[in-house]
């Protein structure tokens, strides 16, 4: 259980997840704007200076423009890559997001480039690419991320060892050979609940494909503080048992191996589905924290940890976003009609 004299808007390790190219604004959210008769993404620069990066023509062809999604990290990645007069904006853009997250004092950046192509050796170049920029502006280590092993080693083998230890994310059952990548790099690693041929069903399965994990790992030589655990994180729209799972296995898992080992999470995958999802995130970051955790992947910048710790638990706003995460408020109907009727403390 969380304890009230620990500071946790200072000590939860958050993995920002800003510089990730599956980040997506609406098309008609207020960030994308009409500027100098381009359709345009509109953002702070550090000085609070408003700027624009121009969406090109070519990002318009693709589906998920077409569905009304901006892929902006990957359109940026691309941009700043190309070595045309658009990279220099698609640069700051970039550097804009992870200083802003430095500033947030997040623990790591998440870098991944999976949305960048469908051709391994593009995906490795952007990797390459990505973490050496990022490097030139951030001293705060990085997260190496990625849905293919050898795009992981690209990011590791660019990584500047005179930073602090890397986190490779991730390890998993289906997946062991990430184990020695990271020992080989001297990475900590996250270990997920994932099993070696698909996801866990409940509480019992999580913990038991992550304790293998864990076991593996120390067996290669990790310390338990070197070691993420994450018990995977699934949307409670989709089933009301899914926040619980996860919040129990949490607090098995950290009954099981002790206060050193760290435990993390996609913190907002809980909420996909839903309206208003930064109040349901935030609630289930604090619940996370108080079943065990210690860190999770959030968007540190819109969730700082020093405004969520402080959020009011006796408000109505945050015990119906705490229904829908406990599958309390079945098919989220109650939260959803609190919001539609603006009755939800929504942060903006």
């Amino acid at each position: 259980m969380m304890k009230s004299n620990v500071d946790w808007g200072a000590r939860f390790i958050s993995i920002g997840e800003n510089v990730h190219t599956t980040r997506v604004l609406l098309r008609k959210g207020k960030s994308i704007v009409t500027h100098e008769d381009r359709e345009s993404i509109s953002y702070k620069g550090l000085d609070n200076e408003t700027k624009y990066l121009v969406i090109p023509e070519a990002f318009k062809e693709r589906q998920e423009y077409k569905q009304g999604q901006i892929k902006h990290v990957m359109i940026a990645v691309t941009m700043a890559m190309s070595g045309k007069e658009c990279s220099e904006p698609a640069i700051d853009y970039l550097h804009t997001l992870a200083r802003k997250q430095d500033i947030a004092k997040a623990s790591y950046l998440d870098v991944n480039v999976d949305e960048i192509s469908y051709k391994l050796d593009e995906q490795k170049r952007a990797m390459r690419w990505l973490v050496e920029s990022l490097q030139q502006i951030s001293s705060t280590p990085l997260s190496i991320d990625s849905s293919n092993i050898e795009v992981i080693e690209v990011g590791l083998a660019a990584y500047n060892n005179d930073m602090p230890r890397p986190l490779l994310n991730s390890a998993s059952l289906e997946r062991l050979d990430a184990l020695e990548l990271a020992k080989e790099y001297e990475a900590s690693v996250v270990v997920t609940a994932a099993g070696d041929s698909g996801m866990p069903e409940d509480v019992q399965g999580r913990v038991a494909n992550a304790s293998k994990m864990v076991e593996s790992a120390l067996s290669k030589g990790f310390t338990l503080d070197t070691i993420f655990i994450d018990p995977l994180v699934f949307p409670a729209s989709v089933d009301k048992t899914f926040g619980s799972h996860a919040l129990d296995a949490v607090a098995e898992l950290r009954g099981k191996y002790g206060p050193e080992i760290h435990i993390t999470g996609g913190i907002s995958n809980v909420s996909f589905g839903i309206p208003g999802r930064r109040l349901v995130n935030e609630v289930f970051m604090i619940l996370m924290v108080e079943a065990g955790a210690d860190g999770g992947i959030i968007d540190p910048v819109l969730s700082n940890p020093a405004e969520v710790f402080s959020m009011d638990r006796e408000s109505d706003s945050y015990r119906m976003a705490e229904d829908v995460i406990l599958g309390r408020d079945e098919f989220c109907q109650k939260y959803i009609s609190a919001w539609r009727s603006g009755n939800l403390d929504v942060a903006k």
